[in-house]
């Protein structure tokens, strides 16, 4: 979509685990070889995401969820694909001509415990990007910001004189929730931002979320295991198997009636406390490594539905009646 605030094209990140040079040349058949070995974590991922909006992304663990966020964050530098944030493009851009689209774009991380700095204050750890990107800022604008977005987000203005070891697990994710909100970003990046609290706080970081979104007219790239939080949260879902996006739809559709067989799959493990036993749909075989990629359809080797021509063709995201796109030649067929 032209006006989307974040355009994502043909995304890949590939890591190279070769090691040194020595590790890479191996002897055979009289021959000297230098091998290179890929992680390819993110392969061929496009999709846009309006300003507002909220966009889940969902799958396995190791499925490149976390690694796409980082990616368009900017983190780990793509190996092609193109980035747009604003109808601009990003990606290729050096770190000069980034810097204004960096406090446009913030992340909050999984882990509260590890993301703030053990040795700053909190006033510190406010400060610096705040400072760093208005730098025509006085002291009382920085502290009157500081002020306003702790309380925003729930908590005592007074805890900026604290350190990081002095707050709980939800205590420490309000903090980096306002310390990404600080700049005043237009979209932020969460990645699996409540899996390491308890379920009891779980739901104030969630409602927090919400409210801010409300407030502040925010996009979030939602990362997440966890299907009833995504559910509840989503605008939109994305769900990824070994770093391809094999479903993307609209959160009501796809909790209704998902149809790549994978999708199916999660949506059965989803727990029931109404009605009679669960018909979890149980995958056989293993989940490949994204080293040495299956040919064709990554899901194959575990799917039950698969033919010939999905061990040997790569499917597309196909568009469906009902606007969603899912990456299926089963689906495509009409075979389920």
């Amino acid at each position: 979509m032209t006006d989307a605030l974040l355009s994502v094209k043909n995304l890949y990140k590939h890591f190279d685990i070769s090691g040194g040079l020595l590790d890479q040349i191996s002897f055979s058949a009289g021959r000297l070889h230098r091998r290179r070995t890929l992680v390819k974590a993110v392969n061929n991922i496009s999709f846009d995401l309006q300003a507002g909006e909220t966009f889940s992304v969902v799958g396995e663990s190791g499925c490149g969820k976390s690694t796409l966020g980082r990616t368009i964050m900017g983190l780990y530098p793509p190996n092609a694909g193109e980035i747009h944030y604003s109808g601009n493009r990003i990606d290729n851009l050096d770190h000069k001509r980034l810097l204004p689209y960096r406090k446009k774009m913030q992340m909050v991380f999984q882990d509260p415990y590890a993301s703030l700095n053990p040795r700053k204050t909190i006033r510190q750890a406010l400060e610096a990007p705040l400072r760093y990107h208005n730098p025509n800022l006085s002291n009382s604008e920085v502290k009157d910001r500081i002020d306003e977005v702790m309380i925003q987000v729930g908590s005592d203005p007074q805890w900026i004189s604290r350190m990081p070891h002095e707050f709980s697990g939800g205590q420490r994710q309000r903090i980096s929730i306002a310390r990404a909100l600080v700049v005043d970003p237009d979209f932020i990046v969460a990645d699996e931002p409540i899996s390491a609290l308890d379920v009891s706080i779980q739901a104030q970081i969630l409602n927090l979320m919400m409210d801010l979104q409300q407030q502040r007219n925010l996009a979030y790239l939602f990362v997440a295991h966890d299907l009833s939080v995504v559910e509840h949260l989503s605008d939109r879902v994305g769900v990824m198997y070994l770093g391809s996006m094999c479903e993307l739809s609209e959160a009501g559709i796809l909790f209704e009636n998902p149809r790549h067989p994978y999708t199916q799959a999660l949506m059965s493990a989803i727990p029931k406390l109404e009605g009679g036993p669960s018909e979890h749909i149980r995958l056989k075989g293993e989940v490949p490594t994204p080293i040495n990629l299956p040919s064709g359809c990554v899901f194959h080797g575990r799917c039950p539905y698969a033919n010939a021509r999905c061990t040997a063709e790569n499917p597309q995201l196909l568009s469906l009646e009902d606007g969603r796109q899912v990456a299926c030649h089963g689906v495509e067929e009409g075979r389920f």
